[in-house]
């Protein structure tokens, strides 16, 4: 019985190590698959990225050829879940007489809009750092004669984003706004903080950055790296978590919620910006009175405009 079983064994492992290898398909090369217009200088794109091997949906203000290009990165939802951009703001009405072509990822949920060590079981394969910083722009090029000068601004979660793509490809984005970010992920308080929001969607933030002793925490800390910034034109925001002129006593909740999360934010700008100012890099700033909340980032589209329009030339 034992020699029988012995036999079976080899003869199933000499099959399959004689067996011909299956052919993976292959994703093909990044590209533009749908162009749709939706109304005056609004485009919804849809690009395949191949680092992801899925398509992408993309908010477009195209500005025409030779215009520089601004990413505009959704907050922790993504915006999947009802709060992009273009619903939460005036997004299309502001830019719509401005000299720049505006792209809004419609995704990438709890992503950090980063690549991932390994696929998580929610959210599949996250690499968007590849796919915005490598793979998009030279389609923007080609498709829509998009000039390389480009910036990325984002919020709450994807404010720490933008900035870590601008540390991640440099000489890639000449300005970056980070509204309402938290520049901090390895300190123990602040991974407790991305662990908590990539939890809320079921995902889990080790297939991100790995365990809490991996490096890679480290290396996507804007503070830690805040010299890689330098040359960067920068635009940074925070309100200090009291009410102010956009919350209402008639919405209790949100100036609560809002208020606690924009207070944390506040004490990780803080030593984002001691650093910066040690290492001699300027910044411009708005520290306000004021909650985690959209009419505050609706506000940071104006006042970050002057520092993003003289880095790229619009």
């Amino acid at each position: 019985m034992i020699r029988r079983t012995l036999l079976v064994l080899l003869t199933a492992l000499l099959g399959a190590l004689l067996a011909p290898a299956t052919a993976t398909a292959d994703p093909g090369p990044a590209r533009i698959l749908d162009v749709r217009p939706i109304g005056g200088r609004q485009l919804e794109v849809v690009v395949h990225s191949a680092a992801m091997d899925r398509p992408i949906t993309l908010w477009v203000s195209n500005a025409g050829e030779g215009a520089p290009v601004l990413y505009l990165l959704n907050a922790v939802d993504g915006g999947e879940d009802g709060g992009p951009w273009t619903r939460r703001t005036d997004v299309a009405e502001f830019y719509a007489d401005k000299p720049i072509t505006v792209v809004v990822p419609m995704g990438g949920r709890a992503s950090y809009y980063t690549d991932w060590q390994a696929d998580d079981p929610v959210l599949g394969r996250n690499r968007w750092s590849t796919f915005l910083g490598d793979e998009l722009p030279p389609l923007l090029q080609q498709r829509f004669g998009a000039a390389d000068r480009m910036a990325v601004a984002g919020v709450s979660m994807s404010a720490t984003s933008a900035l870590n793509l601008a540390i991640e490809h440099p000489g890639r984005f000449r300005a970056v706004g980070a509204f309402s970010g938290c520049p901090r992920t390895s300190d123990p308080a602040a991974r407790a903080m991305v662990y908590a929001q990539l939890g809320v969607f079921g995902a889990n933030a080790t297939n991100m950055w790995g365990g809490p002793a991996d490096p890679a925490w480290p290396a996507h800390d804007p503070t830690v790296n805040a010299d890689r910034l330098r040359g960067t034109a920068l635009y940074v925001s925070a309100g200090n978590g009291l009410p102010g002129p956009h919350d209402s006593l008639a919405d209790p909740d949100r100036a609560l919620v809002g208020g606690i999360m924009e207070s944390v934010i506040n004490g990780c700008t803080g030593p984002f910006l001691a650093r910066l100012a040690e290492l001699g890099i300027p910044a411009g700033t708005d520290l306000r009175t004021g909650t985690h909340a959209w009419p505050y980032w609706q506000d940071d589209l104006r006042n970050s405009w002057p520092v993003i329009a003289a880095a790229v030339g619009a």
